[in-house]
């Protein structure tokens, strides 16, 4: 009696919330590491054989790797049409590791590196449910950036560099330099510069230029460039020159409900590290968008935003995590107004997509909750209604829409037609964020980028020479269209140290909450807080060589107090802005060091 019950409460231990476990082993599948073989038909063969078992649903599933490489090429992997947000909507696109439609499915990488070829989306997981990926790192054999390492740097005569060694790169012939891999070519227009000994951007550059239109080589085996001109260049520092495209980001995620993402690394992708839409309660712990170490001659990381968050619900939590040399934000959470283009009667409009890479996707469902705004003055419109149907307009299915016809519950205000710039902003499809713990450093553009209603906690963080403006608390119906206004924000115990070493878009401030709105004189609400909350900055520590620390636009409650502000020589001052505070339009104002 007692021996089976001992056997009871040990297959209760072995069982999470009633489901036993099975192992799968890779390997068994004919994928081992350090092979350099392609590996991406037998990985599809194992997810076959991993989705007919969670289509029973009577267990918990691993898939586990063995420690090594395991190298991926887009000639036979799979492929799968995605529309994704804030990213070149361009199909079909080549997956190294497709999930799809699993419950209760882990990846555990078990410390391997997955390396891909040519252009591909490294990981996807879509329509999923409690799924866990963990313990591996993404690269690319050759990456899209090229880096280069500046020889002579003239005004007059130009500009002298060398590719570093990992590059394949070749003159051609319209003399202009190119770098080239696997399907692809790119002939970098623009870029940003890396001080010679360290992983820092150079202070006060920004995006540079690099016109290499009559390029050549030199006796020296060396590219020189005579149209590229610039002061900003000395010999020994790392341009890390870029192209236009975000093709695919690292991983994507899509319609998936309680994801977990631990221990993973992201040394490079083509556009975001991590891209989410549409998934409900997301948890990131210790998942890095980094270096490959202190040794890693490279000095960038993805070509955009380390983690990037659109249209998603629930919980975001992002903890213990590592994001630097990125070229944009460590993470950008937001959701998607849509452009009224159409009123057809009183309780039916027709939306738009307005970005070209941000649509394609699903926007909203039969009892979301909506609000309307007025785009140019970013002013709420009308009352909160709620979607009554919504179905594709220009095309059959929501794969591939930019245009969607909605039926609101309730009629709508009068005013709200195409005959001026309205948006609806979906308000159930907004998250609660917490942000903690991580490490910003050494990355173009800004630190941190939030636009949710819903209450949002940045704390315990270290942001280190993010070159941009540290925190960006913004909202925009005109250009990106990402929603929306911050209603409950607190931001404590963070460490900033010489943020806005560089000037880029929404940088007035280490903190800026900057709502973009094109007549601001004519508002008469406020954009972010209200309803007795707000934005709350308290108990941080700046260390800053400039003046600017917080700049503040169309806002309803605002507390600064309790904050530590250490002045530094490391950089002479250079901003535009003279002022430790400047603030527009704002209300309910409490500042106090």
């Amino acid at each position: 009696m007692i021996k089976r019950l001992r056997t009871s409460i040990a297959l209760m231990l072995f069982c999470t919330g009633l489901y036993a476990q099975q192992t799968i082993d890779a390997t068994r599948y004919g994928i081992r590491p350090d092979t350099h073989s392609d590996v991406s038909p037998r990985v599809q063969k194992l997810l076959k054989q991993v989705r007919r078992l969670a289509d029973k649903g009577e267990e918990e599933i691993i898939i586990r790797f063995a420690p090594g490489r395991y190298d991926f090429y887009p000639d036979k992997a799979a492929e799968r049409e995605y529309y994704i947000s804030n990213h070149d909507q361009d199909n079909p696109k080549r997956v190294g590791i497709p999930l799809e439609e699993l419950k209760r499915v882990t990846l555990d990488g078990g410390g391997a590196r997955f390396v891909f070829h040519g252009r591909m989306l490294p990981v996807s997981l879509l329509h999923s449910e409690k799924c866990t990926l963990k313990n591996f790192s993404i690269d690319f054999e050759n990456p899209h950036i090229a880096q280069v390492r500046i020889i002579e740097s003239d005004t007059v005569r130009g500009t002298t560099f060398a590719p570093e060694k990992w590059v394949r790169w070749r003159i051609t012939p319209d003399s202009a330099f190119e770098a080239y891999g696997r399907g692809w070519t790119v002939k970098h227009s623009w870029g940003v510069v890396f001080e010679a000994n360290t992983k820092r951007l150079v202070y006060n550059t920004g995006d540079r230029s690099c016109p290499t239109k009559g390029a050549y080589l030199t006796a020296s085996g060396y590219v020189h460039a005579p149209h590229w001109k610039d002061a900003a260049l000395k010999p020994g520092m790392r341009f890390v020159m870029r192209g236009w495209g975000r093709p695919a980001p690292g991983i994507f995620l899509y319609g998936n409900t309680d994801t977990h993402l631990e221990n993973i690394q992201v040394h490079y992708a083509e556009g975001m590290g991590l891209l989410a839409q549409l998934c409900q309660n997301i948890t990131l712990n210790k998942f890095n968008v980094c270096l490959k170490g202190e040794d890693d001659a490279r000095c960038f990381t993805t070509q955009a935003d380390a983690t990037h968050f659109s249209g998603c619900k629930g919980v975001i939590n992002s903890c213990d995590g590592l994001y630097e040399g990125m070229m944009d934000d460590a993470i950008n959470v937001h959701g998607t107004y849509l452009k009224v283009i159409r009123r057809i009667d009183d309780r039916t409009l027709v939306g738009r997509y307005m970005h070209d890479q941000s649509w394609g996707f699903r926007w909203g469902e039969p009892g979301d909750s909506v609000q309307f705004i007025r785009a140019n003055t970013m002013e709420l419109t009308g009352n909160v209604n709620r979607i009554d149907s919504i179905r594709p307009y220009d095309r059959a299915t929501e794969k591939g829409a930019r245009e969607f016809l909605i039926t609101f519950r309730n009629p709508i205000a009068n005013e709200i037609s195409e005959n001026g710039a309205y948006g609806i902003e979906n308000l159930t499809w907004t998250p609660e964020v917490l942000f903690a713990r991580n490490t910003i450093r050494n990355n173009r553009a800004r630190g941190a980028l939030f636009s949710t209603p819903r209450r949002t906690t940045v704390e315990d963080n270290f942001f280190d020479h993010t070159s941009g403006t540290a925190i960006l608390l913004c909202g925009d119906c005109n250009g990106w269209y990402e929603t929306g206004a911050c209603r409950d924000v607190l931001i404590r115990r963070n460490r900033f140290v010489n943020a806005l070493t560089s000037l880029y878009q929404f940088t007035n401030a280490v903190i800026s909450i900057y709502p973009e709105i094109p007549e601001l004189d004519k508002q008469q609400q406020y954009f972010h807080g209200g309803k007795g909350k707000g934005i709350v900055i308290e108990d941080n520590e700046f260390d800053m060589f400039d003046a600017p620390l917080l700049y503040a636009k169309s806002v309803d409650g605002l507390w600064f107090r309790r904050n530590i502000i250490r002045k530094n020589t490391a950089y002479p001052p250079f901003h535009f802005n003279k002022d430790m505070f400047w603030l527009e339009r704002v209300t309910n104002v409490h500042l106090s060091e």
